[in-house]
């Protein structure tokens, strides 16, 4: 293998408890009441695609126009964006910063591969932005995951094949978007959550870069 493709959100930091918040207070203003076994639905997918699942679980998903949706969608990212002010460089999940140290030290390159329109300006609050050739941009994306274009892009960010990097995610909708491309999936969790993934592993700590490299 010769370069590595990250998610973002519960593989290099976890803001779940971030994006849970601003959902469940948007989810209330309009009368839907959601909790955290429910939360676990929206890890992976898009900020939209999010939404919508919301409105259907409140049998509201018919109820709101195109602006509505765009103007509730972005109220929840500017409060989720507020609480992420106190994100700092201690918020990196074990092993990952010393996992990217070692990929930057024998130069493999590195992407992200995140829903999140947000991964930007986390990555610079947690100060590993230059670990990265780069970030997929989601607005540029037809087909949110499991499709695997995101992970296709990321490929070519670093210029290299699918079947040529490793992908690292925490969501089953992840795993199946990287094998759809012919990745090697490493999935962050728990083995019965992250089904078809190549391997399955608690954090960065269990991971060797040489071991990968030689995939």
């Amino acid at each position: 293998m010769k370069g590595f493709v990250f998610d973002l959100d519960g593989v290099i930091t976890d803001t779940a408890k971030y994006h849970y918040i601003a959902w469940k207070q948007l989810a209330a203003e309009i009368g839907i009441t959601i909790d955290e076994a429910f939360n676990e639905q929206l890890k992976g997918i898009s900020r939209q695609d999010s939404l919508a699942r919301i409105l259907a679980h409140g049998d509201k998903l018919d109820v709101y126009s195109d602006s509505e949706l765009n103007r509730m969608a972005e109220k929840k990212n500017q409060h989720y964006v507020a609480l992420l002010e106190t994100l700092a460089p201690e918020d990196v999940l074990p092993g990952v910063r010393e996992f990217l140290e070692n990929a930057h030290e024998v130069g493999i390159p590195c992407a992200i591969a995140s829903a999140s329109k947000n991964a930007s300006y986390i990555l610079d609050k947690l100060q590993i932005s230059d670990y990265f050739s780069g970030i997929v941009d989601p607005t540029t994306l037809t087909k949110g995951k499991p499709d695997p274009e995101i992970f296709i892009k990321a490929a070519d960010i670093i210029n290299l094949k699918p079947e040529e990097v490793v992908g690292f995610e925490d969501a089953q909708a992840g795993i199946d978007g990287i094998k759809g491309c012919g990745m090697y999936a490493v999935g962050i969790g728990i083995a019965e959550q992250l089904k078809g993934a190549d391997r399955v592993v608690n954090d960065f700590s269990e991971l060797a870069i040489e071991e990968l490299l030689c995939l």
